[in-house]
């Protein structure tokens, strides 16, 4: 197998595989197969049942990569077509494929995964809390991960547990202000990823320090600036925001491991 730098090229190889089916009875091609699960451990699936519900919510992406002439095969004929490959080959194809995303091809595949608690509503009882539930989720709504918790106070400890199962190499974590921890920062970098936390008073004097920060007008204009404008019910909001890299005078800069930036929006009434 030749050295494989881009995805592109690692598709492109699948495709030659040698498939030793009846091409009758071929409805999902060999490399379509393969790919489905290198693919989705990227979203830490276990087993292929999990392969197949996650391939299928993510199909519309998936095809912008595959073919896909019969949609999302099952996870049975994803076991089958598995079991016709040599294992061998199989190592070989996810070697080629941890290579690739190491050597920074994974840019390609690069997402901003929100971390967030919703309750769900309609499936309590008189003896029971409705499910409150921390999942991780992209930007196009696409879920790579669950975790389900008694109440919303419970978030901070589910959040850490789902962060440990998923794949998040290079990408962009989102948290609101009930995960900003120190400790969860530090997981999240120790996974290769960025993230971008929620700051309010819980932080105490690290809010207290940014929002002092960011009131000075002077200090503002040596910020990136740039603002937006949004349809809402009441009519158009508009917010500003101001980032800077410059935080050598933040105090706390060495308990946030992986820090980088701080920053501050405004909504302007």
């Amino acid at each position: 197998m030749r050295k494989i730098v881009r995805l592109e090229d690692l598709l492109e190889e699948l495709l030659e595989l040698e498939d030793l089916r009846e091409e009758w009875k071929v409805k999902h091609k060999l490399g379509d197969v393969i790919a489905i699960c290198m693919f989705a451990t990227l979203a830490r699936c276990d087993d292929l049942k999990e392969v197949y519900y996650w391939a299928t919510a993510c199909e519309e992406v998936l095809r912008e990569f595959l073919e896909l002439p019969n949609g999302i095969p099952g996870y049975d004929t994803i076991r089958r077509v598995l079991a016709l490959v040599e294992p061998a080959i199989l190592n070989q194809f996810l070697q080629k494929w941890n290579e690739m995303l190491v050597n920074g091809e994974s840019e390609k595949l690069r997402k901003i995964l929100a971390i967030d608690g919703k309750t769900q509503r309609g499936n309590a009882t008189e003896n029971q809390k409705p499910n409150h539930i921390v999942s991780a989720v992209d930007e196009n709504g696409i879920c790579y991960g669950q975790e389900v918790v008694e109440e919303k106070s419970n978030e901070i400890k589910a959040i850490p547990k789902l962060i440990n199962r998923l794949n998040l190499k290079d990408h962009i974590i989102t948290i609101d202000a009930m995960g900003t921890q120190t400790a969860i920062a530090e997981q999240i970098h120790e996974k290769h990823a960025d993230y971008v936390l929620g700051l309010k008073g819980n932080q105490g004097t690290l809010h207290d320090d940014v929002r002092l920060y960011f009131s000075d007008e002077d200090l503002r204009k040596r910020c990136k600036y740039t603002s937006t404008k949004e349809k809402a019910r009441g009519g158009v909001e508009t917010r500003e925001y101001w980032v800077t890299e410059d935080i050598k005078w933040l105090p706390q800069i060495k308990d946030w491991s992986g820090l980088k930036s701080v920053g501050v929006a405004a909504l302007l009434i």
